[in-house]
C-alpha cells in the first residue's frame, strides 16, 4: 500500500516528473536479492518509457559488475543505467588533482572504473589517499599506513561517507566511520565525490539529460540520497526499506519529500498504471 508522508509535493510537480534517479543497496535488493515487488516496479517504469538511471555508493563493484547481478536477478538494467561512486571519484580526480599518484584503499575491484587514475601504493609516498567501501581490506595495518600519509600532507578522497550499509545478516559498519576517526587524527578534511556531493548528483543529470525540477531520487538514507538530492532541486522520496531507522528518519535536519514503504509504491506515486 502506498504510504507517503512529509511536505506536500503538488500533483503537478510530480507530473514534470521525466526522470528517475534510483540507489540500489536497500532500494531495488539487499544482497543482491530484489525486495518484493521491485522488478515489476522497474518494469513499469521502463514500459512507460521513464529514463532512469541507478545511482550508487557501492564500490565493491564495477558498472558492469553491478548491472549484470542485477540483471541477473531480473532487473531490466544494463552498464549504461548505473552510475557508481567510484566512476564519479574518477573523473573528480581527473579534474582536481590532474596527474596526481593515488593511493586506493577499498574492498573489493574497481579500477577498471578508475580510468584516468594513477594507482600507486599507500607506501608509496601518494599525493592523494582515496578510500572506497569499507570491508577486509580495512585492517588496523592498512587503516594506520593511510594515517601516516595524511601526517605527511596527502590530500583525502572519499567515494562515500556513508557510515553504514544494509547486508542479509543485518548492518555493517562503513567508511565513513573510518573517514570521521581519519578526519580528527590527522587533522584534515576529506573530499566527498559520491553521494551526497552536489558534484555525482549532477553527473546523473548529465547523464539523463534532465534538469533537477524534472528529476526524482529514491533512497533509503535519508541523508545522503534524499535530503541532499532535495538540496540540489531535486524530489526526494525515501523508502522504509535497508538501512531505513525511524530514530534516524526522527533525528533528520530536513523532511522528505515523499516517504514509501517501498520501491515498490513509486510508479503510484508517479500515476503509472
Amino acid at each position: 500500500m502506498l504510504a507517503a508522508q512529509g511536505r506536500v509535493v503538488f500533483h503537478d510537480r510530480m507530473k514534470r516528473i521525466r526522470a528517475v534517479l534510483i540507489d540500489v543497496d536497500g532500494v531495488l535488493a539487499v544482497s543482491w536479492k530484489p525486495l518484493p515487488g521491485t522488478v515489476a516496479a522497474m518494469e513499469r517504469l521502463r514500459a512507460a518509457g521513464l529514463p532512469l538511471a541507478l545511482v550508487t555508493n557501492n564500490t565493491s563493484r564495477t558498472r558492469a559488475s553491478i548491472a549484470e547481478k542485477l540483471s541477473g536477478v531480473g532487473f531490466p538494467v544494463g552498464e549504461d543505467d548505473v552510475l557508481t561512486a567510484p566512476a564519479v571519484t574518477a573523473a573528480y580526480l581527473r579534474e582536481h588533482c590532474p596527474g596526481a599518484r593515488c593511493a586506493l584503499l577499498n574492498t573489493g575491484d574497481v579500477r577498471e572504473d578508475l580510468t584516468g587514475v594513477t594507482l600507486v601504493a599507500v607506501d608509496d609516498d601518494p599525493d592523494v589517499i582515496v578510500l572506497g567501501g569499507a570491508g577486509d581490506a580495512f585492517s588496523y595495518e592498512a587503516v594506520n599506513a593511510v594515517f601516516h600519509q595524511l601526517q605527511r600532507g596527502a590530500r583525502l578522497v572519499a567515494m562515500h561517507r556513508n557510515l553504514y550499509w544494509r547486508t542479509d545478516a543485518g548492518l555493517d559498519l562503513d567508511t565513513g566511520a573510518y573517514v570521521l576517526g581519519l578526519e580528527r587524527a590527522a587533522s584534515t578534511e576529506v573530499e566527498v565525490t559520491g553521494k551526497p556531493s552536489p558534484a555525482f548528483f549532477a553527473s546523473a543529470l548529465s547523464h539523463l539529460g534532465a534538469s533537477p525540477a524534472e528529476a526524482l531520487m529514491i533512497g533509503d538514507d535519508i541523508e545522503a540520497d534524499v535530503l541532499a538530492a532535495q538540496h540540489a532541486g531535486i524530489t526526494g522520496v525515501l523508502v522504509k526499506t535497508g538501512k531505513y531507522l525511524p530514530q534516524t528518519h526522527e533525528a533528520a535536519d530536513g523532511t522528505p519529500d515523499h516517504v514509501l514503504d517501498s520501491f515498490a509504491d513509486l510508479p503510484e506515486l508517479l500515476g503509472i498504471g
